[in-house]
């Protein structure tokens, strides 16, 4: 790739150019409109998500024992919605035992319940349930292309998004890449190493001592890696070039697999469950969002005609309700998000086959 006289700024990976560009002084994950202001997730599409993250919150709490202090833990918080859903959703006996908290690097939201707690790494000890969407895909990685003759080089980029490639792949990075993303040696394939988010999930499911560790994400498996990658940009809602410069969300999808083998090394305990697909190591159970809402009550269909002429409030209700959950489990959408559920000392909570 040919350098442009006029890119502003140093040469310097994705990683920390992403970094800088999100998580800086003036990071686009700072802004005070916080990323709803940029691009929807399922918790921004419907209060059925966080109703059905609650319901897995009681099946948890069921399966601990109904202990005295229930934890539930927001990763990635953003401006707290998420975390309040779940509250909002829960029984009220569940909910007075529940300890909650939001984790993000930006500051406590204005307005959020005085009972959620605020931090920037999660509580060393779980009981209950982590749940991290979206997170991962903002957890910066580098990118890497094969050059003429076919060796895999870091890209490099400037602060207006121009590229050219840098010194090749080593060390831990290439066996990274070797294992889960192995690229073979025609020029241009693209791959994102995705070891700092192996690293970061470890990390934070080894803090749930009992209880779930669940990541929602965009995702793909070793069995569909897609070859030119995924680092795309978001801007005001609309899928934009990535330019780290802090004006537009910076992502790339995750390669749930790799985290999912990180993480069943550091959850104690962790049950050995798997469904599809059969790439999912021992102690994880890899699905997709549609399968995953569907275990939890989230339904699509629509509501019978006949109450229409009944009940036409309820109807209608119902009709809204619907659309919403057709919306968080559309194949295509939202549907095709990936879950990594990861027990740490009790069974697969979602009743689903191992």
């Amino acid at each position: 790739m040919e350098e442009k006289v006029t890119a502003p700024g140093a040469w310097r990976g994705w990683r920390a150019a992403a970094q800088a560009a999100l998580y800086g002084p003036d990071g686009f994950y700072l802004r005070p409109e916080g990323p709803a202001g940029h691009f929807r997730t399922s918790v921004h599409a419907s209060p059925l998500f966080a109703a059905a993250v609650a319901r897995l919150l009681c099946r948890v709490d069921e399966a601990l024992g109904r202990p005295v202090s229930l934890d539930f833990v927001d990763m990635a918080a953003g401006r707290g919605e998420l975390v309040t859903g779940v509250l909002a959703a829960l029984p009220a006996d569940v909910a007075a035992r529940t300890r909650a908290y939001g984790v993000d690097l930006a500051p406590r939201p204005e307005g959020l319940a005085p009972g959620v707690a605020w931090r920037s790494a999660p509580p060393p000890r779980v009981t209950g349930v982590l749940f991290a969407n979206e997170w991962l895909d903002n957890v910066p990685v580098e990118v890497v292309e094969v050059d003429a003759a076919g060796v895999a080089r870091r890209v490099l980029v400037r602060d207006d998004g121009t590229e050219r490639l840098g010194e090749p792949v080593s060390g831990a990075e290439a066996e990274w890449l070797a294992r889960w993303w192995p690229l073979p040696g025609e020029e241009g394939l693209r791959a994102e190493i995705g070891l700092p988010r192996d690293l970061a999930w470890a990390a934070a499911a080894s803090c749930v001592t009992r209880g779930l560790a669940v990541a929602v994400d965009y995702a793909h498996t070793a069995d569909a890696r897609p070859p030119f990658g995924t680092l795309t940009g978001f801007r005001e809602g609309r899928e934009t070039a990535p330019v780290p410069d802090g004006s537009c969300d910076i992502t790339a999808h995750v390669a749930l697999d790799a985290c999912a083998a990180a993480g069943a090394v550091a959850v104690p305990g962790a049950a050995v469950r798997a469904h599809a697909p059969a790439c999912a190591p021992a102690g994880a159970l890899l699905l997709s969002q549609r399968t995953a809402l569907s275990a939890l009550g989230v339904s699509g269909a629509r509501p019978p005609l006949a109450l229409a002429s009944t009940d036409p409030a309820a109807y209608v209700r119902a009709l809204t309700s619907a659309g919403e959950a057709a919306e968080l489990t559309a194949p295509g959408g939202l549907g095709d998000f990936g879950w990594l559920i990861q027990p740490a000392g009790i069974p697969n909570p979602l009743g689903l086959p191992g």
